[in-house]
């Protein structure tokens, strides 16, 4: 019975080459090993396996293989073939053209995310890449965590420490309901457009850091009256309504402007630019595939972002 616990490569190694030159005294040339030494390596086969592995050739004289032994280098070509793959699939992972890569996006990423992981798919189609979507603050953690390899986000975070670069614009704006009374106009009064009810994200969202700051600097110590919903789709529905108005990221309501369910605010400071950024956690070095990918995505020079919508009443 086989015994696969006392079979080596280098005994079917040794194997291959004396089938090969006939020979032991070749095979230890060729292996660049003693005679004994090959000797001992055929015989500690033929212990594991059960079964002489080689005889001579009785025409002339050299040493061929048995049945066994036949079966044994059979078996030693596909191994080496399956060690030859997993080498070359090492070398692949090395140099970035195979692998797995999890990027992650803060939610209103998700608008254009999957157009972005099938460019993705295009230009590395061997690295498979796993998106993930959550808010500002799932997406820090990820980060922290080492749970991925990269994030499209707007403001980069201060912990955990990252290398952020900007990959394209991310335009900010005001958006209202058809009709509205501040629609079309060119400009607004700050204080008019702070008696309005602002239906805003949740407290640590980008999208609501933004605004924030921005109504800070153009209204600063008016008050606020804002109604908080979890996501931006519910937002622009709430909008539509007419439940008040909203600060959002342009690229979220490509859709509503377009077919004028919604509208945006004309004047000065809108749209509000930004950036989004790619980022990578510095505690947890890249893997040459997220590199590559990282490298994909700088290579697009934000192609992958949908077109910035007009600011029309």
């Amino acid at each position: 019975m086989l015994r696969l616990d006392a079979l080596t490569l280098k005994q079917l190694r040794a194997l291959q080459v004396v089938v090969a030159e006939r020979s032991l005294t070749g095979a230890a040339r060729v292996l660049n090993q003693t005679t004994p030494a090959i000797h001992s390596q055929i015989k500690n086969l033929e212990t594991a396996v059960g079964y002489p592995v080689l005889q001579k050739d009785g025409e002339e004289g050299g040493f061929v293989p048995t049945l066994q032994g036949a079966e044994m280098l059979a078996a030693a070509d596909r191994i080496e073939a399956v060690l030859s793959q997993a080498a070359r699939r090492m070398a692949a992972l090395q140099a970035g053209r195979s692998g797995h890569v999890a990027l992650g996006v803060v939610s209103t990423a998700k608008y254009f995310a999957p157009g972005l992981v099938r460019r993705l798919m295009d230009a590395c189609p061997e690295i498979e890449v796993d998106l993930r979507v959550g808010n500002r603050e799932t997406v820090i953690d990820w980060l922290a965590r080492g749970a991925v390899d990269l994030a499209v986000m707007g403001r980069p975070p201060r912990e955990p420490q990252v290398a952020a670069r900007p990959v394209g614009p991310h335009p900010h704006g005001i958006v209202l309901p058809p009709g509205h009374v501040l629609a079309g106009a060119d400009g607004f009064d700050p204080a008019r457009l702070m008696q309005e009810t602002f239906i805003s994200r949740e407290a640590g969202s980008g999208t609501r850091i933004l605004m924030e700051r921005f109504l800070d600097r153009l209204a600063e110590g008016l008050p606020l009256r804002m109604i908080q919903m979890d996501s931006n789709e519910t937002i622009k529905q709430a909008v539509i309504a007419g439940l008040g108005i909203a600060f959002l990221s342009l690229h979220t309501v490509g859709e509503e402007l377009a077919t004028g369910r919604l509208v945006l605010l004309r004047g000065p400071g809108l749209p509000a630019m930004r950036h989004w950024y790619l980022v990578t956690p510095q505690l947890h070095p890249a893997t040459p595939a997220a590199a590559r990918i990282a490298a994909a995505i700088d290579a697009m020079n934000g192609a992958f972002l949908p077109a910035a919508p007009a600011v029309s009443g």
